[in-house]
């Protein structure tokens, strides 16, 4: 994973088998509001980048060409050449996985995580790889009884008394679907008021996000 940056707007990417994945920064502006200045710095089309109106579950839309209009979902999966997706986040993790089977982009908060996101989307792509982009630390994630319970049979390490490691928990689920080739940003969102948004910060609309994508065919 490196930093990239084009017109001014900076960004995470990472490669992934048949495609790739970029995590914004606060530099792209809130990606909810819109995103056509990220995706054109990435040399992608704006209106050829699917989104949804996300829920905090673990529901997947599969993209097998343009997209249509977003329905409530937490997950894409591209199985198509020249397709890309979105989802918005601002402490959820966003999520890459890739296989055989296309890219899929998650929103990962600990509703999602908790339900089975992860294994349902590398499940879809036969996952290989993986990419975590920014999201809350453990440094600044305190939770309560329902979410430490969630992830209880994890085991140790993914938890400091009530600090919650999501990165961790994702970490611990990919190697669970069998996916032990993961690339993960191990940045804190709430740390980092320069770089990313943050809706315990900052309590705000603002939105970075994960825009992954499937290369083109011939």
């Amino acid at each position: 994973m490196e930093w990239r940056e084009q017109n001014g707007i900076g960004w995470l990417q990472a490669g992934l088998p048949g495609g790739g994945v970029a995590f914004s920064t606060r530099s792209a502006g809130s990606l909810k509001e819109s995103h056509a200045a990220f995706a054109g710095a990435l040399g992608l089309d704006p209106a050829r980048v699917a989104t949804a109106r996300q829920v905090h579950g673990d529901r997947l839309v599969i993209h097998d060409g343009p997209p249509g209009e977003p329905v409530e979902a937490d997950g894409h999966v591209l199985t198509a050449p020249g397709t890309a997706a979105l989802v918005f986040t601002a402490d959820c993790l966003p999520v890459a996985v890739a296989g055989p089977g296309g890219v899929a982009m998650l929103h990962c908060g600990w509703r999602g995580l908790a339900a089975g996101i992860v294994a349902r989307g590398c499940e879809a792509v036969g996952a290989t790889q993986a990419a975590i982009g920014p999201g809350i630390g453990p440094c600044c994630y305190e939770i309560g009884d329902e979410v430490l319970g969630a992830f209880a049979g994890l085991g140790d390490g993914v938890a400091d008394g009530r600090r919650l490691d999501l990165s961790e928990v994702a970490l611990r689920l990919l190697a669970g679907a069998g996916v032990e080739e993961v690339e993960s940003a191990g940045l804190c969102t709430r740390c980092d008021p320069e770089r990313f948004f943050s809706h315990r910060r900052d309590g705000g609309p603002g939105r970075q996000g994960g825009l992954a994508w499937t290369e083109a065919g011939d």
